[in-house]
């Protein structure tokens, strides 16, 4: 095997996923911090073309993202299939706390996300988590993982492209091309950014375009970026490259629509500009980002701003699209759940931000995750 080398930042989740993937496999790997050192940094865009992070590169294999495809074809052999008491869809704080639960009552559980942390990766700041005064999305879910660490829990790195009723239970098929049984299934798999839906989108995303300024911040060091966006989201991403950048360019469509606490930051910040009635409407560059063009809503003028790197906060929207004709959905596509976080399924639960319960909120997330365990387990026990 020829050397492995990771590229990453400090506080990127899914650079630590791939390093505890490798870890789980037993490959040895160098661990390089693009954050920290700029020549390295400026190494990876090289090899990758990436400003995004992580990028593998095994050879001359060069991976970008964690991408779980390829890193189960490089580092993995075929894994055997059993057939479990729940199969837990997401690793957010709802399906992170269904695990515990599910422990607590002995299940087999199986974990199966792409990510460990789901969207409370996203938040900068959390100060109204009990226990804690301030505390970071990424730092909270840290604390979950390694007590879930503690316990027999399976968890795969995959994302789900099926679920399908079967004799006895369920069956889930990943994108991996893998396949896992269970008695019962908790969704909790959370909502993705949704997109611009501008020409370029993709080719720009990890070339100076980024859904996780989480992972990606510590690479635009002393450069311009833009944050697309006028809520919490947009205005915590915007105060934390405040920090890191030379200057923030807000887009906001009609007005700043954040809680006191981000606002008040938000008004003493000097480097922070923002175009307020304008939208995004391009994107500009040959082999990355170089600017977008914005429109104005009112007189429809447009206008030309560079940008070394841009943050979409535009809203979320739910990963249901695997349960569409199984379950019922509600008009935003979230999961119709009752009380018990019981869906139109029997053997099938959700909790968290999946589902139709109106507060969207990480302490909620955790009960009603606490609550879906639960009614599987009373599931379990009365077939």
């Amino acid at each position: 095997m020829s050397e492995v080398t990771v590229y990453s930042t400090q506080n990127c989740p899914y650079c630590r996923l791939a390093k505890a993937f490798l870890d789980r496999n037993n490959v040895p790997y160098r661990s390089v911090d693009v954050g920290v050192d700029r020549k390295a940094a400026k190494e990876m865009v090289e090899l990758s073309g990436q400003y995004g992070v992580p990028v593998i590169v095994a050879g001359d294999e060069v991976i970008i993202g964690f991408d779980t495809d390829r890193l189960r074809a490089l580092f993995t052999a075929d894994i055997k299939t059993d057939i479990y008491d729940t199969i837990i869809v997401g690793a957010g704080p709802a399906g992170l706390t269904a695990a515990l639960y599910c422990a607590r009552k002995n299940l087999k559980t199986l974990m199966i996300s792409p990510d460990i942390g789901g969207q409370a990766l996203e938040s900068w700041n959390i100060e109204n988590y009990m226990g804690y005064r301030m505390i970071t999305g990424d730092d909270l879910m840290a604390k979950f993982e390694e007590q879930l660490r503690e316990l027999e829990i399976r968890i795969e790195l995959d994302q789900v492209r099926s679920l399908l009723p079967t004799s006895g239970g369920f069956s889930i098929k990943t994108v991996s091309d893998l396949e896992y049984k269970g008695k019962t299934v908790i969704l909790t798999q959370g909502k993705k950014p949704r997109k611009l839906g501008l020409p370029g989108e993709e080719k720009f995303l990890g070339r100076g375009l980024s859904v996780c300024a989480t992972c990606d911040g510590p690479i635009f060091r002393d450069k311009v970026v833009g944050v697309i966006g006028g809520g919490n989201s947009a205005l915590t991403t915007a105060l934390e490259m405040s920090g890191i950048a030379k200057e923030v360019h807000i887009f906001v469509r009609s007005g700043i629509r954040a809680d006191a606490v981000y606002t008040s930051q938000y008004a003493q910040k000097k480097n922070i500009i923002t175009h307020t009635g304008y939208e995004v409407t391009g994107l500009v560059g040959e082999d990355r980002l170089s600017g977008v063009v914005i429109t104005n809503r009112e007189t429809g003028e447009k206008e030309d701003v560079t940008l070394d790197g841009l943050f979409t906060e535009i809203g979320w929207i739910p990963n249901t699209s695997f349960v569409e004709g199984l379950l019922i959905l509600n008009d935003q596509k979230e999961v119709e759940i009752d009380i018990d976080c019981k869906t139109s399924a029997p053997g099938i639960f959700a909790a968290g931000d999946v589902t139709s319960v109106s507060g969207k909120q990480i302490i909620i997330a955790c009960g009603e995750g606490a609550k879906a365990a639960l009614s599987a387990f009373n599931y379990l026990m009365t077939q």
